[in-house]
């Protein structure tokens, strides 16, 4: 049972902070929404810190699965495709991966916390390191298999990614903001980004 319940906590916790943000959930609200006794939730959880590491955790590999995101092996994803491609086939899954609905909803908890709450900065943080790390190996990759070609790959990398983050956060604050279809930018950098640094004939 032990497991399932720990699900159901974390769903629990994520469901109020959609509400009332994470600082206005306490212990007891958890408890009591659950319909167990405050003790029986500390025997799975120590605090309200540790349920929501233990949800971004849970929720991204749930993400994960459902958005169907493997270890990669670069030689298979580059078959018979163009830098652009490639790209786009890889933004597309980490904005799948990110926009199922309870990662989403994680997000909006932990976006909005993340200048009051460490915990929440810190996730945000982490998630941003794993981009970048996973943009590197992927760009050293794309030269090696001269797809593309980078005068400096790492901060090609960081540069690429922080621009998709911030592109991909434009276009939620343009849905919820104005409720209109966002301009696709993001496509339209990734196309600059592969003419920018396209392989030369002779590199």
């Amino acid at each position: 049972m032990g497991t399932n319940r720990k699900e159901e906590i974390i769903l629990t916790t994520l469901e109020l902070a959609a509400e009332k943000g994470l600082a206005g959930v306490s212990m007891s609200m958890i408890a009591d929404k659950i319909g167990i006794k405050k003790p029986s939730l500390y025997k799975h959880f120590s605090s309200k810190d540790e349920i929501v590491e233990a949800m971004y955790q849970f929720l991204r590999e749930q993400s994960k699965k459902n958005a169907n995101i493997k270890p990669v092996d670069f030689s298979q994803l580059f078959q018979g495709k163009t830098a652009y491609e490639v790209l786009q086939g890889v933004v597309q899954g980490y904005v799948n991966m990110n926009h199922q609905e309870k990662l989403l909803t994680f997000y909006k908890v932990i976006y909005s916390e993340r200048s009051i709450q460490p915990m929440a900065a810190r996730i945000v943080a982490e998630e941003t390191e794993r981009m970048i790390i996973a943009t590197k190996q992927l760009f050293y990759a794309m030269e090696v298999h001269k797809l593309l070609h980078f005068e400096n790959a790492d901060m090609s990398a960081v540069s690429f990614a922080m621009t998709v983050h911030g592109l991909m956060d434009y276009e939620l604050d343009q849905k919820y903001g104005y409720d209109e279809e966002p301009k696709n930018l993001l496509d339209e950098y990734l196309k600059w980004f592969c003419t920018e640094n396209q392989v030369e004939a002779g590199d």
